[in-house]
């Protein structure tokens, strides 16, 4: 039911034994993590085995300001490109969001990522988090590109986590620093931020993550850890059966539950099936908090789990892929290196 971070690049003994606990269903990576694709691929190996049964290993690997393993990957332009791109020509952006996704995820399967936390469908509004993360302001333009951002991760094996729900986007605050309120009855939610959702939704998007962010008009409580939000609308209205993650709980505008111990019950008892503890200073704790806890479903992780993965050398063997990546870095001729 745990996501847990790690504090280097490679495994202490403490690390070793916070991943073998039954309580923890998989792990994120950083920047911090990584040196080499060699050297991260490593890392990898020695995470699996320590784990026979469905694990995850995780990252955010969206591309623009969101990359966390650069030297030997793809450098990706950010999802505002192709926003950007739609607005002069919506079938080329459609095709290249699916190329852009492709290439990620296909990356990310070569040294076994099951999941890159992807696409951001928040709308492009203004928040200070979000910026050029996010595909458009518009929401059919984003549900239009989004869908296509779909086609491409199943294309490379990996499964869609849409975040972060019901909308980041349109709050000026960061919650990695801030509390956000959007006070917006959720009529308007509905005609705006959700639509995006409610698109990937029926697209088959396999996972979301909930926002930190609170609505007052619809629930005193952040999203993620609101049952309004997550059981009555994500789950009841938009038929959503997904996996649910929280966002990290180690962010300011999640400390209005509690501690670390009121955070993990609060989005576990709100709905979410699995949680976020990004810093390698919360996990012990996290652990803790939720021993004796159900874990996560096997067969609902295995979901997740990356398939269909081509080798490092089979990619680049792939010319499909030489002209994916450089279509990309046309949309942004400055950030071409780091392409492998």
């Amino acid at each position: 039911m745990l996501i847990v971070g790690i504090a280097g690049k490679e495994l202490t003994a403490e690390e070793r034994g916070w991943l073998a606990a039954p309580e923890v269903s998989g792990v994120i990576l950083f920047t911090r993590n990584f040196a080499s694709r060699e050297q991260v691929t490593a890392l990898i190996d020695d995470i699996r085995s320590l784990r026979a049964d469905p694990f995850l290993v995780c990252v955010d690997q969206e591309g623009g300001p969101v990359q966390r393993f650069r030297a030997g990957f793809t450098r990706l332009p950010a999802l505002a490109r192709l926003g950007e791109l739609y607005d002069r020509d919506p079938a080329a952006a459609v095709a290249l969001a699916e190329e852009h996704a492709w290439v990620m995820a296909s990356e990310m399967r070569a040294i076994d990522v099951d999941i890159s936390f992807a696409p951001v469908v928040d709308l492009a509004r203004g928040n200070r988090a979000i910026g050029e993360r996010a595909f458009h302001a518009d929401a059919e333009a984003v549900s239009t590109l989004a869908q296509a951002y779909l086609r491409g991760m199943r294309l490379a094996g990996m499964a869609a986590t849409v975040k972060h729900f019901p909308g980041h986007g349109s709050v000026a605050e960061d919650t990695h620093f801030d509390a956000a309120l959007d006070p917006r009855p959720l009529d308007e939610l509905r005609a705006a931020d959700l639509v995006p959702f409610s698109a990937c939704f029926d697209a088959g998007a396999e996972a979301v993550m909930l926002a930190h962010v609170t609505y007052p008009a619809v629930d005193a409580a952040p999203a993620g850890y609101s049952r309004v939000w997550i059981e009555d609308i994500l789950r009841g209205e938009l038929g959503f059966r997904g996996i649910v993650f929280s966002d990290d709980i180690g962010m300011a505008a999640a400390e209005s539950a509690g501690g670390v111990a009121a955070r993990i019950r609060a989005h576990l008892d709100a709905g979410c099936d699995l949680v976020l503890a990004c810093s390698p200073a919360l996990a012990a704790e996290s652990i803790a908090a939720v021993r004796g806890r159900a874990p996560c479903a096997a067969a609902r992780l295995a979901a997740l789990r990356g398939s269909v993965a081509s080798t490092w050398a089979s990619l680049q063997d792939n010319p499909q892929r030489a002209g994916f990546i450089a279509r990309l870095a046309a949309l942004e001729p400055a950030n071409g290196e780091g392409n492998a």
